[in-house]
């Protein structure tokens, strides 16, 4: 669905390349992650991919065909949502989707859109009305009105409440599982982990690997176990021979022990393992 080679740009006037040599593939039918710190590269990529920027160094072909080539019809091929709401705001949440939908040939009414991203309710406030959260929400709503094969979601889930989250990445489960690609960017670890079959790690413009989540973790993740009482005194044992350790079995037969968790790292843990940097 997407192979790039060598990509590298640099903004007009600037002294260093906001992405160098970025090289990565992916596969349709997977949600593919982008994973770094803000300023890492993630929306210059983003922008080259769906054609916003054209004096690109490198190969970027996408859904089969160069970037630089794309025609009018590919581009109904895709759905974006940028981080940034972009919304008529004297319009309402229908009003802009039928409007947005039309320049898709969209002719299904949008509402059913609108309640899979939990804004069934406010379909006729005006836009200006939404919070941060809600124009969040309407961005992705647009991205997915026409059933797009190719999905580009920016932080789709910034600025969202826990239960909001858990339902948008629920929405963006399941239209892969209808067959659509996602190419998710994201400095959410939670969301990475949860939705992405494989993630790369951008870091100063540059990307540092490409794996799945669980290979990450196992390969970079201690194998031990930690234990812990009720007064907070904890111990850790090796995972390998784990049911032969006598140090091991004494804390159980003690009684006192009240957790018990083996030591696996996070996607976050590992990218600073990776990169040296943090995604804050």
């Amino acid at each position: 669905m997407i192979d790039v080679a060598g990509l590298t740009y640099t903004y007009r006037g600037a002294q260093t390349a906001a992405i160098h040599e970025v090289s990565f593939q992916v596969k349709g039918g997977e949600i593919f992650g982008f994973l770094g710190p803000s300023g890492s590269g993630k929306s210059t990529t983003q922008k080259i991919l769906i054609g916003l920027l054209r004096d690109f160094e490198g190969e970027a072909q996408v859904l089969g065909r160069a970037v630089r080539e794309w025609r009018r019809e590919d581009y109904r091929r895709i759905g974006v949502s940028f981080e940034l709401p972009n919304h008529y705001l004297k319009l309402t949440a229908l009003e802009n989707l039928r409007y947005f939908g039309a320049l898709y040939g969209v002719s299904h009414d949008p509402r059913a859109v609108l309640d899979e991203v939990g804004l069934g309710d406010d379909a006729d406030k005006r836009v200006a009305e939404y919070s941060k959260g809600m124009r969040n929400r309407l961005n992705l709503a647009r991205a997915l009105l026409h059933r797009p094969e190719l999905l580009f979601l920016d932080e789709p889930t910034a600025g969202l409440d826990p239960s909001t989250s858990r339902r948008i990445r629920g929405v963006i489960r399941r239209r892969r599982e209808e067959g659509a690609t996602v190419f998710l960017t994201t400095h959410d670890m939670q969301t990475a982990e949860e939705l992405c079959d494989r993630v790369a790690f951008l870091f100063g413009g540059t990307v540092r690997l490409v794996d799945a989540p669980r290979a990450l973790k196992l390969r970079h993740g201690r194998r031990v176990v930690r234990l812990e009482d009720e007064r907070g005194d904890a111990s850790e044992f090796p995972l390998d021979g784990l049911a032969d350790n006598a140090g091991f079995l004494s804390r159980l037969r003690g009684g006192e022990v009240r957790t018990i968790h083996t030591q696996e790292t996070t996607l976050d843990e590992v990218f600073i393992d990776v990169t040296g940097g943090r995604l804050d």
